[in-house]
């Protein structure tokens, strides 16, 4: 009897329950989830998985057709505070989620690499937090110099929906018979000698064009002055210019907190 293939990695028994319990949720919601561009997720060996960013469970949407169709788990790269929690950072340590510290990506970019080589698949919200205006933010560069630094394929993904039952700005809702819409892009690969800002921008670019998409053929319509609409499309979420001015406070914030966890340590250190 052959033993486990080493580039298909399995999830482990905590990884199981979690997404079994939230999976079972949709389906008891009946949440209408369509997905397109799933042949474009290699089946095995290690893989970069990005996404956008709209709610708390783009995670679970993306990833679960790779779940149940390809038997392939998702290692997420989180924020390193959802680690430090008490129950949700069991589960993410649990899971081997690997944890980002805003500021010093360096320990996680090292991680991400291993997790490759090891045949993982990936995930990665590259926009750093969730998108008030429900448009694309500016999307840092992580993705592309892992998959780039490990030769490992990188697949653009979208979905739309989840943000009218789990939004950012406002209380969540069961949002029974959701539509949700995931598409797949094309996986490429990154030259080793290809500069990651410039296949970053053109990878943002391409999942803008996915995401105008779906949001076009939304069973739901787009509804003028729906919070859930972008402003582009009549909607009455935020403008991009003020989800910018957002993102570049919270920014500064993310800075101040590493400046003095860094003090802390050296005074620390100091004092050893």
């Amino acid at each position: 009897m052959s033993g486990p293939d080493p580039a298909a990695p399995r999830p482990g028994r905590l990884y199981r329950l979690v997404v079994a319990v939230v999976f079972g949720l949709m389906r008891l919601l009946r949440w209408r989830i369509e997905v397109e561009g799933l042949e474009h997720v290699p089946t095995r060996g290690g893989t970069v998985l990005i996404a956008n960013h709209l709610s708390y469970v783009d995670f679970f949407t993306v990833g679960r057709a790779p779940y149940e169709r390809l038997a392939r788990p998702i290692r997420l790269l989180g924020k390193a505070s959802l680690f430090r929690t008490p129950v949700l950072g069991t589960i993410m340590r649990a899971a081997e989620h690997i944890p980002v510290e805003r500021g010093a990506g360096a320990g996680a970019l090292s991680a991400a690499i291993d997790a490759l080589h090891r045949g993982e698949l990936i995930g990665v919200l590259p926009e750093q937090t969730i998108s008030e205006s429900l448009e694309l933010l500016p999307f840092k560069t992580g993705a592309v110099r892992m998959a780039q630094l490990a030769g490992a394929p990188l697949v653009p993904a979208v979905s739309w929906g989840t943000q009218r039952a789990f939004p950012v700005y406002g209380p969540h809702r069961p949002a029974w018979g959701l539509p949700v819409l995931v598409a797949y892009g094309p996986a490429r690969t990154v030259p080793a000698d290809a500069d990651p800002v410039v296949v970053t921008a053109e990878l943002r670019d391409e999942m803008a064009v996915m995401l105008d998409r779906l949001q076009h053929r939304y069973p739901d319509g787009l509804p003028s002055g729906a919070r859930w609409v972008p402003a582009r499309l009549g909607g009455g979420a935020p403008t991009v210019a003020a989800a910018t001015a957002r993102l570049a406070a919270l920014e500064e914030r993310w800075r101040g907190r590493l400046e003095r966890r860094r003090r802390r340590t050296d005074r620390r250190g100091t004092a050893s």
